[in-house]
């Protein structure tokens, strides 16, 4: 056993601490609660009764000469460490720091909000995941309706039927069956729709849907409504047309256009090559979707209208790939620095 330590001796002499990782390497080997030291004094039920007032002396100063090499060890890391520290010239330039910036996504989203609050519509909120009433049934959508089948909607349970809502529409219904007229309110939001992705569609987007109704409210209402919000948005040079088109929640209805900022009107695949991009769908609420909701549609009348988020801001910021918005690539969410 004396021998042994002889060797644990040499060992430690020669132990080489440099830095503060090597001196913890050393206190944990030979000092700590499953150290050498601890381990020789545990061998100490192994030795004669005769002989242990002499081996423990043996292994006291064994343990003195180890704990002697770890605080001169301490004592010299520790002053070459703050002999580092006061060599830093701290006149030098700190390291730029990066700041991040809102997705495009979420300025266009608060510009929309700002102009239609200019307008005294409120923001109403509403859940992503919704019954069949909400979402379909209170929206004068028949049971047989293309936007019913599992190709088109991401359904989570069937009979009774919870879904991902595929429009910010249910908000709507909800807000019309509070019965607190008049109504004027928008509901921004992400909605999901079983499509193919590519340059144009998405499995999930963003949508901003408005609502006004009130007595007396006529289609005159809704197109200087949103003559008054493409001209904020795009400028007062933008080209706007509306076309008949058919929705079964309102009635008359129309999609609008605006002309294509991205090729100027001559014709890319973001426009169809029409020249013309589809910003949003509107119309008269469907007298039946009023009475759905408990509100009498020979007094009342009402206009609803919905876009999409991502379409409008490809439009402002001349991009040509919607799925640039979900991809968070780095490169090119840099260049919305500005706006923060």
């Amino acid at each position: 056993m004396l021998s042994q330590l002889e060797a644990y001796r040499q060992e430690i002499a020669t132990y080489p601490i440099t830095n503060a990782q090597q001196l913890e390497e050393y206190r944990i080997k030979y000092l700590g609660t499953k150290g050498l030291v601890k381990g020789l004094f545990g061998e100490m039920k192994n030795v004669p009764g005769d002989k242990r007032k002499e081996f423990g002396q043996v292994l006291n100063d064994f343990k003195q000469f180890a704990e002697e090499k770890y605080n001169t060890a301490k004592e010299t890391t520790v002053s070459s460490e703050a002999a580092t520290v006061s060599q830093i010239d701290l006149s030098l330039p700190g390291n730029p720091t990066q700041f991040g910036t809102r997705h495009p996504i979420n300025t266009v989203r608060k510009r929309i909000i700002d102009i239609f609050n200019r307008l005294g519509f409120a923001v109403a909120d509403g859940p992503e995941i919704e019954d069949d009433w909400h979402n379909f049934t209170a929206l004068n959508l028949p049971e047989n309706h293309p936007a019913r089948d599992m190709q088109d909607t991401f359904y989570i349970h069937q009979n009774p039927d919870w879904l991902l809502r595929t429009h910010t529409s249910n908000v709507q219904i909800r807000e019309m069956e509070k019965g607190q007229l008049p109504i004027r309110v928008i509901c921004p939001g992400r909605v999901y729709r079983n499509e193919t992705i590519s340059a144009r569609a998405h499995c999930f987007f963003h949508q901003v849907e408005g609502l006004y109704i009130d007595e007396h409210v006529s289609f005159a209402d809704l197109k200087q409504t949103l003559y008054f919000f493409v001209q904020e948005l795009f400028g007062k040079d933008v080209k706007v047309r509306f076309r008949p088109s058919y929705f079964p929640f309102t009635e008359p209805s129309a999609e609008m256009d605006v002309s294509c900022f991205i090729c100027g009107g001559k014709g890319c695949r973001v426009c169809k090559h029409t020249g013309w991009v589809e910003i949003l769908g509107c119309g008269m609420v469907h007298p039946k979707v009023l009475e759905n909701c408990g509100i009498d549609s020979e007094k009342y009348t009402g206009y609803a209208f919905g876009m999409g988020i991502e379409r409008i801001t490809m439009l402002l910021y001349g991009i040509n790939d919607l799925r640039l918005f979900s991809e968070n690539d780095i490169r090119f969410l840099r260049q919305f620095q500005g706006a923060v």
